[in-house]
């Protein structure tokens, strides 16, 4: 049984809102695993290559970022029972901006034409702006914040902290202007996007939907609390170490063990949940358990990872050692956490949605689908092991590239392909269903 209590389901958005974003997200999956399955060993010469950007900005923007700000404007008016002022407006103009400049910032990665990295910078920088705005109105709307509310607020903080470097490494890219240390900006543009935009909002929406979707009991207080107050903290420490090793000529050393400290934090965040997890009240292992777990496992290795840079330094220099990162982080950690999330809240919106319209319309003779029957948990399985087996291959590549990438990239593909078929037969049902309720609705007969 779903633990509501707290929640403003009657400030919920209309369902088309957060859909338009959870159903794209799934094309630019598909898309990335068709570039790497017709690139192959190529995306993992460099981390530099037009095709490894291609691939990542894909993954973070395309398939993640939709995502997340679809999921953030549907769960914040209902989490802080605060709207996003004109929510149609904000989540029609974003989407349509956002989903532009990625279209447009791949075209630049690959020289297909002048001008497009700065057309790239206009759209995605104006589709933010938007986003952020709506989205800050509403939470600072709130007057006793929550521990979800402030990890929120936060996140979005180091949204607009990685648009900021990421228009400045877009417009240096395209040479509008000549930036010193691309490649450590670049660093610092991956860590503030990652671990602050999408890792304090993981975090803090997994204090909300962890224990209500999966029965668990509630994270300490003190962890929800502090800890994400903490990770931005250290973010901003970070960014001034970064600084100062690069500029000032500081010793490396102290950058290296405060991006441990970050990541004992991470570590601490993954195994805490997988801890409440073990003590769920409702035992039946779920597929979006599943994807949960891989994600937090993934953090632990994430966290083991960075701490043994520290043991062997040349670990760090390895040109494969931050290709592993990004595979472990993206693939492992931020993607299976989605795909969990996306599980439970697809079918809920969908149930929900129906279930008001039934009580709106007393049509009682219709009846609204239980949340399993909008995304079986078999489908899912098929996904999550497409998954799975998609990130192993992709870490196997970067020892045998030549066996592994193409396989990699066609397994990605498919897991996005099956999860966008999960998200629309989800989506069908929601609408036959709609259209029942709607005649019945016009029957006084039926009520």
């Amino acid at each position: 049984m779903l633990n509501t209590a707290g929640l403003s389901l009657e400030q919920a958005p209309p369902i088309s809102i957060p859909f338009r974003f959870f159903l794209l997200a799934p094309l630019f999956g598909i898309a990335a695993g068709a570039l790497l399955l017709a690139v192959g060993e190529e995306a993992l010469i460099s981390r530099w290559s037009p095709v490894t950007l291609a691939l990542t900005h894909l993954l973070t923007l395309g398939l993640l970022g939709l995502v997340m700000c679809g999921a953030m404007l549907q769960i914040l008016p209902v989490i802080a029972g605060s709207p996003v002022p004109r929510v149609v407006l904000v989540g029609t103009l974003s989407h349509l901006l956002l989903v532009g400049g990625i279209l447009v910032l791949q075209g630049g990665f690959f020289g297909l034409g002048a001008g497009l990295m700065e057309l790239a910078i206009a759209l995605l920088g104006s589709g933010f702006l938007v986003f952020v705005s709506g989205v800050s109105v509403a939470l600072w709307r709130v007057r006793t914040p929550s521990p979800t509310i402030v990890g929120m607020r936060l996140a979005v903080a180091a949204l607009v902290v990685t648009v900021v470097l990421g228009t400045l490494l877009a417009g240096g890219y395209a040479g509008l202007f000549r930036i010193a240390g691309l490649a450590g900006l670049t660093d610092t543009h991956l860590a503030w996007g990652l671990a602050g935009w999408i890792g304090l909002l993981l975090m803090s929406v997994s204090f909300q939907v962890v224990p209500m979707f999966q029965v668990t009991p509630e994270y300490p207080v003190w962890f929800r609390r502090r800890v994400p107050g903490a990770l931005f903290v250290g973010l901003l420490l970070w960014l001034w170490l970064r600084y100062a090793t690069l500029q000032l000529g500081w010793s490396p050393l102290w950058e290296t063990l405060w991006s441990a400290s970050i990541g004992a934090l991470f570590a601490l965040y993954a195994g805490i949940t997988l801890r409440l997890q073990q003590r769920r009240k409702r035992r039946v292992v779920d597929v979006t358990l599943l994807f949960w777990r891989l994600a937090m496992v993934c953090l632990l290795l994430l966290s083991g990872a960075l701490v043994a840079v520290m043991v062997w330094p040349d670990l760090g220099s390895n040109t494969r050692f931050p290709l592993f990162l990004g595979i472990v982080l993206l693939l492992g950690v931020a993607l299976p956490a989605v795909n969990s999330m996306l599980y439970k809240i697809v079918p809920f919106l969908s149930w929900f949605h129906l279930q008001k319209r039934q009580l709106t319309l007393m049509c009682m003779s219709v009846p609204v689908p239980h949340m399993r029957q909008f995304v079986s948990d078999t489908a899912a399985r098929r996904q999550y092991h497409a998954a799975w087996l998609a990130l192993l291959s992709a870490l196997l590549a970067l020892i045998w590239p030549s066996l592994f990438a193409r396989a990699a990239g066609g397994l990605f593909a498919l897991s996005n392909l099956l999860l966008l078929g999960n998200l629309l037969r989800a989506m069908a049902l929601y609408r036959s269903t709609a259209v029942a309720l709607s005649r019945c609705g016009d029957d006084p007969n039926s009520h």
